[in-house]
């Protein structure tokens, strides 16, 4: 059962509360280069990202958010530290929320500040606690970045704010580390009622980075922890948003384009299944409808699956039965099944308004 948090608003999209787990992103662009930034929210945007985060380092980057907020179609995060002043340029440039410490940013009277903007513009602030940057008292306490010192972190964010009688407010807790972060995620979900922004920072690569996130977040969102998420990959932002998708797929908690079905291959298999599945889930991965579909290579387990499937393959020796709504379509030689798959697919989508 899904943890129960309090909903905040961030722009259009609601999270926490009943509303469905989001899938964020951050641009890897220079913020200051607003043509680059924009079309790389489109992109994030038609692939599935509901949230996007852009850095502001500097000034001249918070100046340019007014223009990318404007074009953006999702709700924008200005992702600001130490500097109270960049937090209320970005407010002003139009943002949807804030990622900000507020402990992070000196004196009290500038936390003040940045609140009674967020307040003024109904706008919620996201803790972001990361294993790589805790504060130097909570490391000589606990002597590493552990789990307890995270939630510590984040605990001592959140009094902050409630002390000013703020309480939009998100959370997260990443380490690099996938025991580590699930550990913290815990730990605070069980003292605080706050939605939480759930991921695995620092994850690696698109293939390392992808399994650690999804045993990270798979085992969160499976124990009910999670309101939105993001996959950190070192790789282009587009795949942390189909991974992210993925995941949430797996566990039945979205419904988003195809879910595909394919087999490991043995030596039964008499076509080039490989080339096959890796072609259609290529060719359609961003189909926004949802579409089971299943290539499979053998007379044993095919058409069992294939049958199951909106859509699938059964192989035979160069050549595959082609499955529709559990009836066979027709026998297709090897060369065109992947075209077969697509075409059919496209059809069924083209059925269902999209």
């Amino acid at each position: 059962m899904r943890r129960s948090t309090r909903k905040i608003q961030v722009g259009s999209v609601a999270v926490g509360g009943d509303a469905p787990v989001s899938v964020q992103s951050m641009c890897n662009t220079d913020t200051r280069d607003v043509v680059a930034t924009s079309a790389q929210i489109e992109a994030l945007a038609a692939a599935g990202c509901e949230i996007v985060r852009c850095a502001v380092p500097d000034e001249v980057a918070a100046e340019a958010l007014a223009p990318i907020c404007k074009q953006s179609c999702i709700p924008m995060i200005a992702d600001i530290h130490f500097d109270y002043r960049l937090a209320l340029m970005s407010l002003e440039a139009g943002v949807d929320g804030l990622r900000l410490n507020p402990g992070n940013i000196g004196e009290r009277w500038k936390v003040e500040e940045v609140v009674k903007a967020c307040v003024d513009r109904s706008v919620p602030i996201r803790i972001g606690v990361n294993a790589g940057s805790l504060e130097k008292e909570l490391l000589e306490k606990h002597g590493h970045p552990t789990a307890e010192a995270m939630v510590e972190s984040a605990l001592g964010h959140i009094r902050i704010l409630e002390e000013l009688n703020y309480q939009e407010i998100k959370v997260s807790l990443k380490s690099s580390d996938v025991r580590r972060t699930v550990a913290a995620y815990r730990i605070l979900s069980e003292q605080v009622e706050y939605p939480l922004h759930i991921g695995v920072t620092e994850a690696g690569t698109t293939w390392s980075g992808t399994i650690k996130s999804a045993v990270g977040l798979g085992t969160l969102l499976y124990d009910g922890i999670g309101d939105t998420l993001r996959v950190s990959l070192t790789g282009e932002p587009v795949e942390e948003v189909r991974v992210g998708w993925e995941i949430l797929k797996s566990l039945e908690l979205r419904e988003r384009g195809p879910v595909f079905i394919s087999c490991p291959t043995c030596g039964r298999c008499q076509i080039d299944l490989i080339q096959v599945a890796e072609e259609v889930e290529q060719r359609l991965h961003d189909l926004p409808c949802k579409i089971s579909i299943a290539v499979m290579g053998c007379v044993v387990n095919g058409p069992g699956e294939a049958r199951e499937a909106d859509l699938g393959i059964a192989g035979g020796k160069g050549q595959g039965l082609l499955f529709r709504k559990g009836e066979v379509v027709r026998k297709v030689p090897q060369d065109e099944l992947a075209d077969a798959l697509v075409e059919e697919a496209l059809l069924l989508a083209a059925q269902q308004g999209h």
